[in-house]
């Protein structure tokens, strides 16, 4: 596929600051119907993404205080990124391989300049057999259920 990630991705996310609390990030995604906030420092230097999931399994789940609870005591810190002049392929192969259902894209400072989410790519492309192979295997258990 010849498109390129500038011209999926969702541009100038809006992001929160580690500092931020939880529930400051969970307002944003309320707010703006969406699943995770990207996390930077200064302007625009990525440093995590905060989900939906973490919220969950981080904050509900041990009982933990939104209030005064830090995002980035709950961040995921371990990010896969493109480049805005990538191929959108290589969102396809982290999303898959990584089982991610979202790629910041960053510049070559780690300057966050947008972020393409499973939906981008089910609304943007017309790749409705990639995009389907896609869901599948990041919905793909990563462990045996016990």
């Amino acid at each position: 596929m010849k498109t390129k990630c500038e011209d999926v991705m969702t541009a100038k996310p809006v992001c929160c600051n580690p500092k931020d609390s939880v529930q400051r990030a969970a307002q944003i995604m309320k707010d703006l119907n969406i699943g995770a906030v990207p996390v930077c420092e200064g302007l625009s230097k990525l440093v995590g993404i905060v989900t939906d999931r973490d919220l969950t399994l981080k904050i509900l789940a041990e009982a933990r205080d939104p209030k005064t609870t830090a995002v980035g005591d709950v961040m995921t810190r371990e990010m896969f990124t493109c480049a805005p002049d990538d191929k959108v392929d290589r969102v396809f192969e982290i999303m898959e391989h990584q089982q991610v259902r979202r790629v910041p894209i960053v510049d070559p400072r780690d300057g966050l300049v947008g972020i393409i989410a499973q939906a981008d790519l089910a609304t943007r492309l017309r790749a409705p057999a990639k995009t389907a192979e896609v869901v599948t295997e990041i919905s793909r258990p990563s462990f045996a259920a016990v």
